[in-house]
């Protein structure tokens, strides 16, 4: 079994920052992109930003330039350093990961518990 563990959420002013963290655990044999995602009351879930396993990064035009998405994957964790956090930035943040579980060699998308991230003005 596999579980992604999210940290770091919160309540912040805006132009304030916060940290997310996602740890994997399990019976994980590799991991393969890594992501972000968000859903606001009302909206549809959406694309925050994604890593590969070798570092290269994709991230939604609305969040380019203020957030930044990392992986290390000895500690098979990702984060999400928010800077500048705008209101409408306040959602529920998803982690997200492919993940090749070990003994089958086979790939699954698994999901974090979500975190509430709130921005005040």
């Amino acid at each position: 079994q596999v579980q992604l563990v999210q940290s770091g959420g919160g309540l912040v002013q805006a132009g304030g920052s916060l940290r997310l963290s996602c740890a994997a655990s399990g019976s994980i044999f590799s991991i393969n992109v890594m992501g972000w995602y968000r859903q606001a009351p009302g909206n549809e879930r959406e694309l925050v930003a994604t890593v590969t396993p070798g570092g290269s990064t994709n991230y939604a035009d609305s969040v380019k330039g203020r957030f930044t998405i990392s992986r290390d994957n000895a500690k098979k964790t990702a984060y999400l350093q928010m800077d500048s956090l705008k209101p409408e930035d306040t959602a529920i943040y998803y982690c997200n990961a492919d993940v090749i579980r070990t003994v089958t060699g086979t790939s699954y998308d698994y999901w974090g518990q979500g975190t509430q991230v709130t921005v005040s003005s």
